[in-house]
């Protein structure tokens, strides 16, 4: 019975970390992007199902995107 909690411990750590990966590959360091780029794909989504030719929206949203993440970053500093 030991072993199995130890095993069931390991599969529970690996399958952490594999999400843990997955939100900082994702969202990263500015969740707005993430939050736009996911409801850009729901609403082309929602449109294509209503047959509105929507795929100009998707790529216009990651510009826009990460433009304004890049726009509101500080500059660096020089020393």
């Amino acid at each position: 019975m030991n072993a199995f909690r130890g095993g069931l411990r390991t599969v529970w750590s690996r399958l952490a970390a594999f999400f843990r990966f997955w939100y900082g590959f994702i969202v990263g360091d500015d969740w707005t992007v993430a939050a736009a780029i996911g409801a850009a794909l729901v609403i082309t989504g929602v449109l294509n199902q209503r047959g509105i030719a929507a795929w100009w929206l998707l790529p216009l949203t990651v510009v826009t995107a990460t433009a304004a993440s890049l726009w509101k970053t500080p500059p660096a500093r020089t020393t």
